[in-house]
C-alpha cells in the first residue's frame, strides 16, 4: 500500500545523477528541483548567529511577527522547513480517514500513512466531493507537480464542511509566492485550517531548511511541542527575517519567475513538448516518452524531474543566458534522438 503513494524522489538528486552518468556536478544544468534560480542574496552573517542558541516566540528575534505580516496570517508558527510540519501534523490526530490528490507532492500521503491513518487518493478535481466524508483532507495549490490551482471559494467551502464534523484542510502552499492567488492563510485562525508556507522555493533558500505553519494557536502550540525546542537554527531565523523584509526584491523576483515561466513554456512548446500544465517555477509535460526524454536530457548533462504515474515531465527554470540556450540546443537534439 505505501508503495502505491509515491516514492519521495523530489528531484535535485544532482550528485546521484552525476555519478550515474559520468559527468561532473559542475557541468549539469540542474532543472529538476521547482526552485527559483535567482536567491535571495545572503548577506555575510554576523558571528553571533553561530554563537546562540535561536530565539522564537513574542520575546524573541521577532521573525514569527515578520512571517505572520508577510504572509497575512494571524498566528505562526516556523518550523525546519515545511517538511518538519508534514511530518509532524498526522501526529496530533487520532486514526483518521485522509484524503490527497493522486500524484501529487508524496510526502503527504506517506507521512499520514506512516501515522497510522486511512489515506485514500483521488484525482485534484475530486477533493472537493471528497471533503463530504474524509476526515482529513490535504491540497497543494498549487499542485505539485502539475501546477493546477484551487480556487480559494472551493477551498473555503472544502475547510467549512470538514470543520463541521471536527476535521481538518491542510493547504501547501509551498510555490503560491510567486502567483497572483490569493492565500488561505488570512483565513488560518479558523478551526481545522493549517496553511503550510516555505521560503525555500520562491526565495531559492531551499538549503536554509525553514518554513512556517498558519493555524489557530492552540494547534500551533501542540505542533510545537511535538517539534521540541530550537526547531529552527539561529542562522537560517536571520535570513528569513530579512528576506521576508525586503519588498523591492520581492517585486523584483515575481516579475522575473513570471517572464521566465512564459518563455520556458514557449521553448517547450517550440521543441515539440506543449506543458500540459505548471506555475511560475516550473513547467508540466505529460507524455508517454518522459522516461526516455529524462534519460536522454541526463546523458547531455540535463536533469528534469521524471515522474512515472501519469508519465510526465517537470522542468524548473534555466538561470542565465547561457543555461536557456544550452536547454534549447540538447532539447532539440533529445527530441530527435528519442523515438
Amino acid at each position: 500500500m505505501r508503495e502505491a503513494l509515491g516514492n519521495g524522489d523530489h528531484g535535485g538528486a544532482l550528485r546521484r545523477a552525476a555519478l550515474a552518468h559520468g559527468i561532473p556536478m559542475s557541468e549539469w544544468l540542474d532543472l529538476s528541483t521547482g526552485i527559483a534560480p535567482w536567491a535571495w542574496p545572503v548577506p555575510l552573517l554576523p558571528a553571533e548567529c553561530w554563537q546562540r542558541l535561536p530565539e522564537d516566540g513574542p520575546e524573541g528575534d521577532g521573525l514569527e511577527s515578520i512571517a505572520a505580516a508577510h504572509y497575512g496570517a494571524p498566528h505562526i508558527l516556523s518550523v525546519a522547513g515545511s517538511q518538519a510540519a508534514i511530518l509532524a501534523l498526522p501526529r496530533l490526530r487520532a486514526a483518521s480517514r485522509v484524503a490527497v490528490a493522486r500524484g501529487s507532492y508524496a510526502e503527504h500521503a506517506l507521512a499520514w500513512f506512516d501515522a497510522g491513518h486511512d489515506v485514500e487518493t483521488f484525482p485534484l478535481a475530486a477533493l472537493p466531493s471528497a471533503a463530504n466524508h474524509a476526515d482529513v483532507v490535504v491540497v497543494a495549490n498549487p499542485d505539485n507537480p502539475t501546477g493546477r490551482k484551487t480556487d480559494i471559494a472551493t477551498l473555503l467551502d472544502m475547510h467549512g464542511r470538514l470543520q463541521r464534523r471536527g476535521g481538518w484542510l491542510v493547504v501547501d502552499e509551498a510555490f503560491l509566492d510567486a502567483e497572483d492567488e490569493p492565500s488561505l492563510a488570512a483565513h488560518s485562525d479558523a478551526e481545522g485550517l493549517i496553511v503550510l508556507r516555505s521560503l525555500g522555493k520562491f526565495f531559492g533558500l531551499a538549503g536554509a531548511r525553514i518554513g512556517f505553519v498558519c493555524a489557530q494557536r492552540a494547534l500551533l502550540r501542540n505542533l510545537s511541542a511535538a517539534l521540541g525546542a530550537w526547531t529552527v537554527n539561529t542562522p537560517a531565523r536571520f535570513v528569513a527575517r530579512h528576506a521576508l523584509s525586503d519588498a523591492s526584491w520581492q517585486r523584483v523576483q515575481k516579475l522575473r519567475l513570471a517572464r521566465a515561466s512564459t518563455h520556458l513554456a514557449t521553448l517547450l512548446a517550440r521543441s515539440g513538448l506543449t506543458p500540459t500544465g505548471g506555475c511560475r517555477l516550473f513547467q508540466w509535460v505529460a507524455t508517454p516518452r518522459a522516461a526516455d526524454l529524462a534519460g536522454g536530457l541526463a546523458r547531455h548533462g540535463v536533469l528534469v524531474r521524471h515522474l512515472p504515474a501519469p508519465q510526465a515531465l517537470r522542468f524548473g527554470l534555466p538561470a542565465s543566458h547561457a543555461d536557456w540556450q544550452r536547454l534549447q540546443g540538447i532539447l532539440s537534439n533529445v527530441m530527435k534522438e528519442t523515438p
